[in-house]
Order: C-alpha cells, then sequence, then structure tokens
C-alpha cells in the first residue's frame, strides 16, 4: 500500500527570510495561486501581525483552492493565557486553516532566548496546540532547532515534540534550524523519534548551511517523517531552505519514492516546477540558476561530443529522467570541446537542413574552435553560432555590409555625458551613413544601425536589447573582451549574440550586428541582392 506524504511550502514566510527578498501582497497571492495549481499541500502565507505585509496578504487574497492556507506565528508568551496573548489570537483569527507555531526545543534557547523555566516552555507548547484545536483550525508545530536540541538534551528535546502531539497537533515538524546536521545524523534521530511520536504525525524542515538540506529532507522520510517543508528555489535565511523544486521531482521520479509514496502532484502538474521556478525568479527580477537540478536551462545540456554521441543514439545514457517530465529540455552545447554530433544535433535544433556527411559541418566545428581560441563561447549563444553555421555553408542572406563605424564620446563637466555614433554600410551596392545617439556607445551605435537599415525597420524595430553581459578574458595591456548581448522580440522570443575582441566598442558592435542579422533571419526576411558583407 502507498503512503502518503504532504508538501509544505514555506516560500512565503521562510523564503521571505532571505536578504533582499521582500515580498508585496500581490506578489504573494500570485504565488500562492501558482503553488496551489502545482498541488502542494500547505501553503504558509506568512506571519499575520508581525508586519503590515503579511497582514494585509491574509486580509486580503480570496484563499487557495485545494492547498491548505497556514498562518505562522510564536506560540502564546508565558505568564499568559492563550485568550490573553495579542498577538497570539491575531494568528488564530487571520482566516487560514491550519496553523503552525514555532516552539523551542532546545533547552539552551529556553534559558537564553525566551528567559523561561524549561516547564514554562513545555506548558507554552501544550496550551497553545490546544488553543488552535478548539479554535476548529489544523494545529502543527515547528520544533525549532530540534537536531541540536536532541543532540544537547535528547529527553527534553523529545518532551517539546511529545507535548504538541499530545495536546492535538496534526505535525509536529523537526526543525534543523541552524541547518548543521548531516544526512546520517537525521536518520538516526527521526529513527528514535517515531517511536515516540507515529511518523504520520512527524515533518522535517531542513536549511542549507551544509549543502544537505535537500539530502537531510529525503533521509528523514526514509526514517519516518510524512510532511516535508521547503521553499521554491530553495530560498531561506542565511543559506536556504530546502529546495522543493529537487524535492518534488525526486519525490515523483526516483524508485525508492515514487513506487512507495503519493503526493498532492499529479504527475501531469510535475512539468509545472519550472514555471513556478521562473515565476519565482521574475517577480523577485533575479536571473534564472542555469545550473539548477531538473529546471535550470543547463540541467540537460550536452557539451562534450562523446557525450553528444551518446545521448543521440539513446537520451539514457546521461540524462537521469527524461527532460520533459519536469518541463525542461535537451539542449546540445557547440564548442571546443564538440564534435560531429553537437554540430549535426544543433543545426536540426535550428531547423538547418544539412546532409550528415556534408563537408561543411567539418568547417562549421573547425571554425568554432578556432574561434573559442580567441575567447568567443557559443554556450547558450545559439544566435550567433547559427550565423557562423549559415556562413559556412554558404547560406546566409547578404543582408548589409559593414564599411565602417566611429563612436565619440564627450562629457561637459557636469557629470553630463552624451554618445554619438556614425555607422557606415552598405546595401544593395550603395553606402549609407547613418548617426545616432545614446546614452552610451553601444546605445548610440544601435541607433545609428537602425538608421542605415530602415528598409528592414519593420522587422528591426520590433527588436530591443535587454542585457549586456562583458567579461575581460585577461589581463594586460593586450587583455580581449567578451561581449554578450541578449535580445528579445514583440513575440517574446530571445537570443544571444556574441562578440569579442580587444576593443570593447568593436567587440560590442559584432554581437549587435549578429542580434540584427539573426532578427532578420527570424522574420524570413529576404536580403538584397547585392549587398557586401
Amino acid at each position: 500500500m502507498r503512503e502518503r506524504l504532504y508538501i509544505f511550502d514555506t516560500t512565503l514566510r521562510d523564503g521571505q527570510q532571505t536578504a533582499g527578498v521582500d515580498f508585496s501582497v500581490s506578489d504573494k497571492a500570485r504565488i500562492s495561486d501558482a503553488l496551489d495549481a502545482l498541488g502542494v499541500d500547505y501553503v504558509e502565507g506568512g506571519y499575520p501581525g508581525a508586519n503590515p505585509t503579511d497582514t494585509a496578504f491574509f486580509e486580503t487574497y480570496a484563499g487557495t483552492k485545494t492547498a491548505k492556507l497556514t498562518a505562522f506565528g510564536m506560540t502564546k508568551r508565558a505568564g499568559r493565557s492563550a485568550d490573553n496573548d495579542p498577538g497570539f489570537l491575531q494568528i488564530l483569527n487571520a482566516g487560514a486553516q491550519a496553523v503552525c507555531l514555532v516552539g523551542k526545543s532546545w533547552d539552551y534557547h529556553v534559558d537564553v532566548a525566551l528567559g523561561i523555566s524549561n516547564d514554562e516552555n513545555l506548558a507554552c507548547i501544550g496550551e497553545s496546540v490546544e488553543a488552535i484545536c478548539q479554535h476548529g483550525l489544523e494545529a502543527m508545530i515547528d520544533c525549532e532547532h530540534f537536531f541540536d536540541g536532541y543532540k544537547a538534551n535528547r529527553d527534553y528535546a523529545l518532551a517539546c515534540a511529545k507535548a504538541a502531539y499530545e495536546a492535538g497537533a496534526r505535525w509536529v515538524v523537526l526543525c534543523d534550524t541552524n541547518g548543521g546536521t548531516l544526512p546520517q545524523e537525521v536518520s538516526d534521530i527521526v529513527a528514535d523519534v517515531v517511536t515516540h511520536i507515529p511518523g504520520t504525525h512527524l515533518g522535517i524542515h531542513t536549511h542549507n548551511d551544509t549543502e544537505n538540506a535537500v539530502a537531510n529532507s529525503l533521509a528523514a522520510i526514509q526514517a519516518g517523517v510524512r510532511q516535508v517543508q521547503g521553499t521554491i528555489n530553495g530560498l531561506g535565511e542565511r543559506c536556504g531552505n530546502a529546495n522543493l523544486v529537487s524535492l518534488i521531482p525526486t519525490l515523483l521520479l526516483k524508485p525508492g519514492f515514487a513506487d512507495r509514496f503519493d503526493t498532492g502532484i499529479a504527475m501531469e502538474n510535475l512539468p509545472q516546477v519550472k514555471s513556478v521556478a521562473l515565476l519565482l525568479d521574475d517577480i523577485l527580477n533575479r536571473t534564472p540558476n542555469r545550473h539548477a537540478p531538473y529546471v535550470g536551462a543547463s540541467a540537460f545540456a550536452h557539451k562534450g561530443g562523446i557525450h553528444v554521441s551518446a545521448v543521440m543514439k539513446d537520451p539514457s545514457t546521461y540524462e537521469h529522467v527524461d527532460p520533459a517530465k519536469v518541463g525542461n529540455q535537451r539542449v546540445i552545447l557547440v564548442s571546443d570541446q564538440a564534435g560531429k554530433s553537437n554540430v549535426i544535433d544543433r543545426l536540426v535544433a535550428a531547423k538547418i537542413n544539412v546532409d550528415a556527411k556534408d563537408p561543411a559541418i567539418d568547417r562549421i566545428l573547425f571554425e568554432v574552435k578556432q574561434k573559442e581560441m580567441d575567447g568567443y563561447s557559443y554556450d547558450g549563444v545559439g544566435a550567433s553560432f547559427e550565423i557562423l553555421a549559415l556562413q559556412q555553408l554558404d547560406r546566409l542572406p547578404q543582408f548589409f555590409g559593414v564599411q565602417g563605424y566611429t563612436v565619440n564620446i564627450t562629457n561637459d563637466g557636469t557629470g553630463e555625458t552624451r554618445s554619438e555614433a556614425d555607422v557606415s554600410l552598405v546595401i544593395d551596392g550603395e553606402t549609407v551613413t547613418g548617426r545616432g545617439t545614446g546614452n552610451g556607445p553601444i546605445n548610440a551605435l544601435d541607433m545609428a544601425m537602425r538608421g542605415d537599415l530602415k528598409r528592414y525597420s519593420v522587422a528591426i524595430d520590433k527588436m530591443r536589447l535587454v542585457d549586456f553581459k562583458v567579461r575581460i578574458l585577461n589581463t594586460g595591456t593586450e587583455a580581449v573582451t567578451r561581449v554578450t548581448i541578449e535580445s528579445v522580440d514583440e513575440n517574446g522570443t530571445s537570443w544571444r549574440t556574441i562578440g569579442v575582441n580587444a576593443n570593447i566598442i568593436t567587440a560590442s558592435f559584432e554581437a549587435l550586428k549578429d542580434a540584427v542579422i539573426y532578427k532578420l533571419l527570424l522574420d524570413g526576411v529576404s536580403a538584397t541582392p547585392d549587398a557586401a558583407h
């Protein structure tokens, strides 16, 4: 018989304790809706009464459809009854379906942080849980610093957990608050706790201070807990919490978990885990981690020629799961480590038809390796690679040629800087020179180039530069600069181009030129027949 495993998301509470993270009320609503649609069992919305945003969220949010909206808070204060603690009452009356309280389970913290006796702390835990149950809400307790407390005073840590359970807590959550416990310790301690409290009432909450939050969570599940807490993208105080974006696919796809447990997340919903991860990054204005397990852009990226050759025969040779199951896709990179298989796969992906025996493939591969020796990198820069490939195949339309350009930067002494650029292009056998001004030299070059390319304005007026990255590849007077530009068009299609030169302006112009050419290719624009290139 399969067992039920419950997933508890604390992105909006513990995740909000991440340095630099501050959710608005609308942010919280969007994330809650996405988590609810994904299928998590609990969404911890925050701490009502602790700050205006969390209070407003519980007052205004329409609520989840299937997940249980959970309010977080502290146990009642010592020396007061639950009915005479305004902060505690605000948690009870927040409109949540469940309440998760944090209670001390390390006697050292009871003494130092709370300044009360061990018995008083036990009474606070038990009476608080009873009050939640009497209020008709699902009660759970986060046993803060449980593992450190267990190692310091096993009997007292267990007494705290049992006080919550015996008072009616649906879940007693064992917290590795400092994140310093290792998987084997977690496994051994949980195995002891389940002899006192049924695993069907135990949860795990881990932090990532030793990079073991996910491993510790899995160890706890194997040892008997049946609720797992975490955050999207591993947000959380200090080094973060257990990353649900890694945990959820593991629980649904990996033997030992997938064949043993049911979660609230249906297999058909699993691809949504990537969109939820991207949504959070978008709200926080963060660049997604390309190397994130399961959902990162490089999670299923293959670069080595030997790897690519094998993957083309059978993806399971170098992929532990099907990327489509987690909403991701396979990426074949082209680099100085590439073989012909890499090139052929990238050409197929770009819908560039070519015979596998075409000698041009060897030329493309040679050119890539030569350019990467000069500082180019085609990992994730597909647009420039496609342009290079079309050049070697003699299929690149001759949209325009570059005769030359100049850039002038002036400062009037007040701090205001003005950039002007002249760009001369050859179009249909004629030289056209345009001038542009901008808030920087690249912006000025872009404006001048667009002025020259008026015949292509229908296409290029709808593209814009959204990212500009510069990397110095070596030091000294002969330093080489690599510039990567990301562009996007009216359809939301984005592409990246690259330029390399000792001069940053030259490198930038090369990347900019490729960006324009790629947009014309995307739109299927016809080139004039006589343009030099």
